[in-house]
């Protein structure tokens, strides 16, 4: 599989009072555009992850409004899958050209969340999770992802409250040195755990903030790609799911479907672990980045904490791992992240990523997860 990338565009990711769910669409689509040097008439198909249109802004049928945003009649359809929205959506999107159905394909993620309560938000993210089993019993997502939190520093005791910590200072660190992420301020070890309690042991600084943003990525097959000169091509694609509550998880200091989709996308790829030069990881909480590393191979199973150790996970170390800022740092506006990610992967590997690039980034993946590791989606990016 080679699929070619042709242009990016991004919000600024955050509280963003003046726009609304449409507006924060279009800026990104025509970002991506202007970068692909590409009219809006050469575009075959659209694709668009979002979550929470109808609970939060009040709006459906969001495939049909970025097809309208252009002034196109082609094929454009809305994409969910929680929190993984956004990779599903460009999973479609390469799986369109790859199967021949288009040739050029525009791929967006977008969330509105910061016009309602935060009880709202949190009600609507709880769609991620068991209605019955989870939501119904009064969980939320930090709940769920403390009781996972729990289970693997019990397990795996060398993952101390300090090291944890460190995964929030590292993005942060990252997201001081991006110029579209919500939070530009670097933080301490000490900030995380003197932070409000949220749910133990995560503090409001081992939690993904509430944010409004829009990504896009113009892909094209890999015979136009080359015309037109593409020094990005998407190579794999994975995809695995699991049960939506953790009470029917076979792990609760893992995330299996994690590890299965990265070894479909490597399989595809034909790349090992050891090639890989950087990762954007789905932290929507701290454990979660420590729970992905390990499910990308990057570590084995209990031993993430030597990567924060060493400080292994910033962009100038051994395993760089979101360079972005990551969800924490970066925002987390949720059908928008896994599109966000591609951008990150594809500004590193053009090696536009100024002062937090990584040296010789040669290939990069992506990985998103809905909900609490029910839906997870791998992708392998490739520069040439």
């Amino acid at each position: 599989m080679k699929v070619g990338v042709l242009g990016i565009g991004i919000t600024k990711f955050g509280e963003i009072w003046d726009k609304g769910l449409r507006e924060l669409l279009l800026d990104a689509q025509l970002l991506a555009l202007k970068d692909a040097k590409i009219e809006a008439k050469q575009i075959d198909a659209l694709y668009t992850g979002n979550m929470c249109g109808d609970s939060l802004s009040g709006q459906l049928h969001v495939g049909a409004m970025a097809a309208e945003n252009l002034n196109l009649d082609k094929a454009s359809i809305r994409v969910e899958g929680a929190c993984a929205s956004g990779s599903l959506a460009l999973r479609e999107g390469v799986l369109a050209i790859e199967s021949g159905q288009a040739d050029i394909v525009m791929v967006n993620g977008v969330e509105k969340m910061t016009d309602v309560s935060t009880e709202q938000v949190t009600t609507a993210l709880m769609g991620a999770g068991d209605e019955e089993l989870e939501g119904f019993n009064g969980l939320t997502f930090p709940g769920l992802y403390a009781l996972l939190a729990k289970a693997y520093m019990t397990k795996y005791s060398k993952l101390t409250r300090d090291l944890l910590a460190e995964v929030s200072v590292k993005n942060h660190f990252h997201g001081a040195r991006n110029s579209y992420a919500q939070f530009k301020s670097e933080i301490t070890i000490d900030t995380v755990k003197n932070a409000t309690m949220v749910a133990d042991p995560l503090t409001l600084f081992d939690c993904s903030p509430i944010t409004d943003g829009a990504a896009s990525i113009i892909l094209a097959s890999e015979k136009t790609a080359k015309a037109m000169k593409s020094q990005v091509y998407i190579t794999g694609s994975g995809l695995a799911n699991d049960s939506l509550s953790l009470a029917r998880r076979s792990s609760l200091t893992s995330i299996p479907a994690g590890a299965v989709a990265a070894q479909r996308a490597y399989s595809q790829a034909k790349i090992k672990v050891d090639d890989i030069n950087f990762a954007e990881v789905h932290d929507c909480f701290s454990i979660a980045e420590i729970l992905a590393v390990e499910a990308l191979g990057l570590a084995k199973p209990g031993e993430a904490y030597k990567l924060y150790e060493n400080k292994d996970t910033y962009f100038d170390g051994a395993h760089p791992v979101n360079t972005s800022g990551g969800l924490k740092a970066c925002g987390h506006p949720i059908g928008a992240t896994g599109v966000k990610q591609a951008i990150e992967a594809v500004e590193q590997l053009r090696g536009h990523a100024k002062n937090r690039q990584v040296k010789d980034a040669k290939i990069g993946v992506t990985h998103n997860v809905g909900g609490s590791g029910a839906t997870v989606c791998v992708h392998v990016f490739k520069g040439e």
